[in-house]
């Protein structure tokens, strides 16, 4: 879904343990993603990862625990489908992460793999390298 100015938006989840980052690939698709996805009519950023975490990896996210982490664009003409703009947020959560509806599997990764990732994605995977939170 677009924002008032028309570029695509995602709200993502930044989830790390012990310096490796939460990532998932729908079915059909090669490159890892992180979870989350697009707003709904009339949803908040929080209401928006709630239900994409619950729908994608049937966990519950707290959305008091929600902190911003950083909003991510490409632009436009960018050969990856630009412009686009990713608004990750890291936050608690209660239940197992397991796979479902459309997501094939998840995965833990580190820097190393940031070659299997989207672009946009692999500027998180900079930041959390930069700040010494990704292997």
């Amino acid at each position: 879904m677009a924002n008032g100015y028309g570029v695509p938006e995602k709200v993502a989840w930044v989830l790390v343990r012990d310096g490796l980052v939460l990532v998932t690939r729908s079915h059909g698709r090669d490159r890892f993603y992180l979870p989350g996805g697009h707003r709904e009519p009339g949803e908040s950023d929080g209401e928006t990862l709630v239900r994409e975490i619950d729908e994608e990896l049937q966990a519950t996210i707290d959305p008091g625990s929600m902190v911003h982490f950083g909003t991510f664009e490409i632009g436009e003409g960018h050969p990856e489908h630009g412009p686009f703009r990713m608004i990750c947020y890291t936050a608690d959560h209660r239940g197992e992460l397991s796979p479902s509806r459309e997501i094939a599997e998840k995965a833990w990764f580190r820097y190393a793999d940031k070659d299997r990732v989207s672009v946009i994605d692999g500027l998180v995977f900079d930041v959390l390298y930069e700040a010494g939170r990704l292997l």
